[in-house]
């Protein structure tokens, strides 16, 4: 046996058991992420990621300076002179929510009647249908996989004309169901793939020993994967979440109608008509971002763990 290598490799020889295959190959697995995290947890990675973090964050410690600054001082000098010559109001906040120049208080509202149905729909369809691809065997399921896979590239622009057109023929127009109907076909393709390589990870010894003890599908699926696919479920949830949140385009074609818009569309008013509300607009934005902040923070360590055990494969 040669020892020259840096490290030892382990033959899969052809007479394995499928027992120490699996063994092995989860052996080089561990390997390949203790030699990405010691990469990247060296003093070079930290340093280009702080750095990185600090460009990332001034543009938006900007805006939030900006948010508190007079309409005079913002219309005379740039945010950085803040430290120079400090002006604190807090009108913008109270203009921007209230009314006076846009009033968001009233498409919170909305915002959160579109976000959550375009959340639990997709998750509950591409629950069942990742299910099907990874655990029944039915004839065309990997091309039908591949073809769903594809559709993520598919650009939304495209679709929005069928989509609208569709809309208007059933007479869905002038309510909610075309944005969540929107948001859901947009979300299923990324839902179904990240949920079916989650569902792939659990070992098939557990769901041969349910079906040895006579458990059927709905069984399977509801008592032994379900609570194992928390992680990947909120990964999902998180994402949608943040995306229905922030989403401007979806909300423009579908849901033109002033009580049916949601907070991003009346962010996009508040500077007024030749742009000269800039402390409206800075003020509306950060309202705005306080509901996924705090979505995303506090499920932070579910988004990451689903993000890979859905999107590692080894």
């Amino acid at each position: 046996m040669s020892m020259s290598g840096s490290a030892v490799e382990l033959p899969i020889t052809t007479d394995a058991t499928p027992e120490e295959k699996l063994s092995s190959r989860q052996l080089k697995r561990q390997l390949r992420l203790q030699d990405a995290k010691t990469k990247l947890s060296s003093p070079w990675a930290s340093g280009v990621a702080i750095i990185l973090a600090i460009l990332w964050t001034i543009p938006t410690f900007g805006l939030f300076v900006t948010s508190f600054r007079p309409p005079v001082d913002i219309n005379t000098s740039g945010w950085w002179t803040f430290f120079a010559n400090p002006g604190i109001t807090f009108e913008n906040y109270t203009n921007a929510w209230a009314g006076g120049g846009g009033g968001l208080g009233g498409f919170f509202l909305n915002s959160f009647v579109i976000v959550f149905p375009a959340v639990i729909i997709p998750i509950s369809l591409a629950l069942l249908a990742a299910y099907a691809f990874a655990w029944i065997d039915f004839k065309g399921r990997t091309i039908l996989f591949v073809a769903i896979f594809a559709l993520q590239i598919v650009p939304i622009q495209v679709t929005l004309i069928p989509l609208q057109t569709i809309f208007v023929n059933f007479g869905l127009q002038n309510s909610f169901w075309p944005v969540w109907i929107s948001h859901t076909i947009f979300g299923l393709p990324l839902a179904i793939f990240l949920l079916h390589n989650f569902m792939k990870e659990v070992p098939a010894s557990i769901v041969e020993a349910a079906r040895v003890d006579g458990a059927g599908h709905v069984k399977i699926f509801f008592v032994v994967l379900l609570p194992l696919l928390v992680p990947a479920i909120a990964a999902f949830g998180i994402f949608q979440f943040l995306w229905v949140w922030n989403d401007l385009l979806v909300a423009l074609v579908f849901a033109p109608s002033p009580n049916l818009r949601p907070i991003t569309a009346a962010i996009a008013d508040l500077s007024g008509t030749r742009g000269n509300q800039w402390e409206l607009l800075s003020a509306g934005a950060f309202i705005s971002m306080v509901v996924p902040l705090v979505v995303f923070i506090s499920l932070q360590r579910y988004f990451v763990r689903g993000l890979l055990a859905g999107g590692v494969k080894g």
